[in-house]
């Protein structure tokens, strides 16, 4: 097979990992994914390293 084949098999691998990964950490799948096809193990890097989104805690009212 070719080379160019495998790397874009891994490549394409690697985002649907990175998009769920993304998910899970409260982030956009989508945005993740289309993120991951051009930056690949930079991105997995980045979703590990940057801490999770949080809801805003809501305001109790009295």
């Amino acid at each position: 097979m070719n080379t160019t084949v495998n790397t874009g098999l891994w490549l394409l691998s690697l985002a649907l990992v990175n998009a769920g990964l993304a998910q899970t950490r409260g982030r956009s799948r989508w945005y993740w994914f289309l993120f991951s096809l051009f930056l690949g193990p930079i991105a997995t890097f980045l979703i590990i390293v940057w801490p999770p989104l949080t809801a805003p805690t809501p305001v109790a009212r009295s």
